[in-house]
Order: structure tokens, then sequence, then C-alpha cells
């Protein structure tokens, strides 16, 4: 796309150049810390690194959980600019669309009327200035560091006229709104695909594959009827419960919903890392299943890598081995996660899954070659699947990363939109 005519250096180590004319000023010269009267009456707002600020009604109510006491949040007003003290290094902030009250924990600044609230909130959330409050904030933990007003108000933030503002805003919404219909699409995709894979394990696990067998009731209103000649066992009697502890040279491992049990070394998301009591992490081999405390919400995790992992983890080991793969499909298909959430205890997010209860529960097991028939059956079929989910995947992965590489290019002046036409 175009680019403007001349560029000048910025002085800013994550942005060399900006058009000539635009301005380059320091960050606390134009936002004002503010602070305002609390409402407790107002509603709850939050800030999230992919949404910016957002009314707490909307957000997982897992992942957040207000304060009993209101008496020190803090009144925000539309066009507020709100930065999380701990997070803002990662990207967690927003320019605010409501008014309402937030955390103490967040800092509120006023918007400069040099600004356009909308593209401030672009440029704001843009990886240029997060890189800022990266760099202004101090602490040695990968999960939260505390901001530095002296160095974040010394840093330097772009600012374009209002008119050209303006132009950008009108611009980026239009493009946005194209691109995010696009990913929505895929994303519905994705989900139609998923339950088609989920809906075909669910069936072949707890039916098999004749569909004429005669069927008999399994005794568990979850799987309802299974074919007459396979068991229906207690769960407990086909699993040991593995609690052997002391191998601290071992990998610590994370049990995950999408990937199993896996070393934290190759988990992308973020985990607080073990880093002492080794000795007292539980050993986990390779076919051991862990009811973790997310069990209840997708299934019980099937263990890919040998390792350790938390003491507070039910791990269980298959009496007999060749059972490992078929239970693996079963433990995560609908009917089985329906069992589970029928034996958790606790209110909030984390419930445990009381294994004394689980464990008296009957379960389908077919015989040894009928089972890896249905394994081999299950791994044919989604493979295929799978082949399309992660061409969706990459597909809004791109639509993702051109989103963002778009923003950044536009609200920084690496692209000259003036003479674009918004319809």
């Amino acid at each position: 796309m175009k680019r403007y005519e001349k560029y000048k250096p910025t002085g800013i180590q994550w942005l060399p150049e900006i058009p000539e004319y635009w301005k380059v000023q320091r960050f606390g010269s134009l936002f004002k810390r503010k602070v305002v009267a609390n409402d407790p009456s107002k509603e709850l707002l939050s800030v999230f690194l992919d949404r910016g600020v957002i009314k707490a009604s909307e957000s997982d109510k897992r992942t957040h959980q207000a304060s009993d006491d209101l008496s020190k949040y803090q009144l925000v007003e539309p066009t507020d600019f709100v930065m999380n003290n701990q997070q803002a290094w990662r990207g967690s902030v927003g320019v605010s669309n409501f008014i309402g009250i937030i955390s103490p924990a967040y800092h509120l600044f006023a918007m400069p009327s040099c600004y356009n609230p909308h593209y401030a909130n672009y440029l704001l959330r843009d990886r240029v200035m997060v890189n800022l409050y990266d760099m202004s904030s101090k602490g040695v933990g990968s999960i939260q560091r505390t901001l530095n007003f002296n160095w974040l108000n010394n840093g330097k933030c772009i600012l374009p006229s209002i008119t050209e503002q303006n132009k950008i805003v009108a611009y980026l919404n239009k493009r946005i709104t194209l691109i995010e219909n696009c990913k929505c699409q895929r994303e519905r995709e994705l989900r139609t695909l998923n339950e088609l894979k989920q809906a075909e394990i669910a069936s072949v696990v707890t039916r098999g594959l004749n569909p004429d067998v005669p069927m008999k009731d399994s005794g568990q209103i979850q799987f309802g009827k299974v074919p007459a000649h396979w068991d229906t066992i207690k769960l407990k009697y086909c699993f040991n419960q593995r609690s052997e502890k002391g191998f601290p040279n071992e990998p610590v491992l994370c049990a995950t919903q999408s990937k199993g049990v896996i070393p934290q070394s190759l988990y992308e998301n973020r985990v607080v890392v073990v880093n002492k009591g080794f000795d007292g992490l539980k050993l986990v081999k390779v076919g051991d299943f862990v009811i973790s405390l997310r069990s209840f919400q997708g299934g019980i995790e099937y263990a890919y890598y040998q390792g350790i992992i938390s003491s507070a983890y039910t791990i269980l080991t298959p009496k007999d081995e060749r059972n490992s793969k078929y239970f693996k499909y079963l433990f995560k298909s609908h009917p089985f996660i329906q069992l589970l959430q029928t034996c958790v205890t606790g209110i909030r997010e984390g419930q445990n899954i009381n294994y004394s209860v689980l464990g008296n529960n009957f379960i389908p097991v077919p015989p040894i070659e009928e089972q890896n028939a249905i394994v081999e059956y299950i791994e044919s079929k989604t493979s295929k699947i799978d082949t399309m989910i992660e061409a969706l995947k990459a597909e809004i992965d791109r639509l993702t990363e051109y989103k963002q590489r778009l923003i950044s290019d536009v609200v920084t002046g690496q692209i000259d939109v003036r003479g674009e036409q918004i319809q």
C-alpha cells in the first residue's frame, strides 16, 4: 500500500520513523492520571489483553473475581485510558467506552483533547506502546510487573492531527469489520468441525462400530445403552492410583485440555512454573491419566510424556495397559464429561473431582480387539477432520496477524490511508 511522501526519525526504539509532519511528545505531557470519587452502584469493568476495557458481566466469571469490598474501586468514565498496573507490560490496557468502576489495581488517565479516543485506543494497544509499558515495568517475574511512572512519563508517544486520526479510525473500523466477519465465519466452521469430531468419537466409544448388535442398559445414565457383549465396570476396578514421589530430575509436566499432559516447556500459554519442592511432585508415565482442576470441564487428560506433576492431581494408570488408548478417547467424550460433572466438589473455578465418587460409576469396556478397532477407526476418521481443522486454525491465525499488522502500520503512519475511499 501507499507510503507517505516524507518521513522523519522518532528516537523511538521500536518505531524508527513517522510521517514528517506528525508530532512526537512525552507520554507524561499528554496523559494525566486522574482520581474520581467511587460510585459502587456503577457497573463493574475489567481489562483484557485481547479485548481492552469491557463490562465484567461480559467476561468469563472464572477469570474475573471482584473483591467483596468495592469501596476502593475507581470510577471510570467514557474515553478514560485504563492500565492494569501489573499487566500493562503484556498489553492489558484500553480506552473505555463505558462508565463503571474498576479495581484499584488499575490506573486511570484522562483522554487529551488532541486525541480521537478511538484512534488512541488503537495506538495505545499497539505493540509500539506495549513495548514502552514493558520497558517501564519493573519486576523479575514472568506474570506480574509493576509500572514505574517516571519511566512511563518519559516515554514517547506519536501524535497525528485530529483530522488524520479521524480518517485513520474510519479506515480501520471498515477494514477490521471485514476481517472480523471473515474470522467469525471461519470460527463457525471450526466449531462445526469440532462438534462433528466429538459426536463421532462419542458415538463409537459408547456404541461401537456395528449399529446392528444387540444393546443393553449400561447402568449409567450418561452412557445410555451399550452393546450387550461389552462389559460395564466400575471405573475404580479399571485403574490403579499412582502416588510415587521423589523424582526431582524428571521434567515438570502440565495438564492441558487441548494437548493432554505435556512438559511445561512445550506449552505456549503461560503457567505458573514450579521451581521448588520437586521431590513432592507425583510421577506420571506415558499412558497414565491425570485428573486436574480443569477435568470437570473437558475430560481427564492423557499423558503423552513421562515426568512429574502437582501432588494435588489424581494420577490413574490402567490395570491393563492395552486399554489406555481406548480410555483416552472415552475420557474426552461428551457423555463422560457429563459424568465427571456429577462428581465434583466446590463452587468456583478449579472444582475438584471426588475420585471416590467417580470411581464407583460404571464405564463401558469393550473386548480388547474391539477397543483396538475403535481406536483405529477414530484415528483414521478424525485425521481427515483434523487436517481441515488445522487449515482453518491457520487461516484464523493469518487473519489475526494481518489485522494486528494493519492496525500497527496505519496508526504509526507506515501506510498512508488519506486517499482511501471509505464506503
